[in-house]
């Protein structure tokens, strides 16, 4: 076997003993991601009266709300800021 099919099936096995509990040697990354259904229905709105008032396409949150998809970086970003400033971010949006 190769020296890259070797690596491969030893990540596996840390994987595997890693979701039975087991202390092992791999890293793990925390990824947080921005509820935007929460967001929104904390503010009272509809999909669609969120989707306008922060200019994010409809179906583009209908996707994240449904779990189809996930907001990147920026999306994520922006709904934190959403959520601790709703009227200033709305505010900003302004013509």
């Amino acid at each position: 076997m190769t020296k890259l099919g070797e690596d491969i099936i030893e990540g596996l096995k840390e994987a595997i003993a890693y979701t039975k509990g087991e202390t092992t040697g791999a890293r793990t990354h925390i990824v947080q991601v921005t509820d935007a259904r929460a967001i929104r229905e904390h503010l009272h709105m509809s999909q669609s009266e969120f989707a306008e008032a922060y200019r994010i396409p409809l179906a583009t949150l209908k996707g994240w709300e449904q779990g189809r998809r996930a907001p990147d970086a920026t999306a994520t970003a922006y709904l934190s800021v959403i959520a601790r400033l709703p009227d200033e971010a709305k505010a900003a949006l302004r013509p």
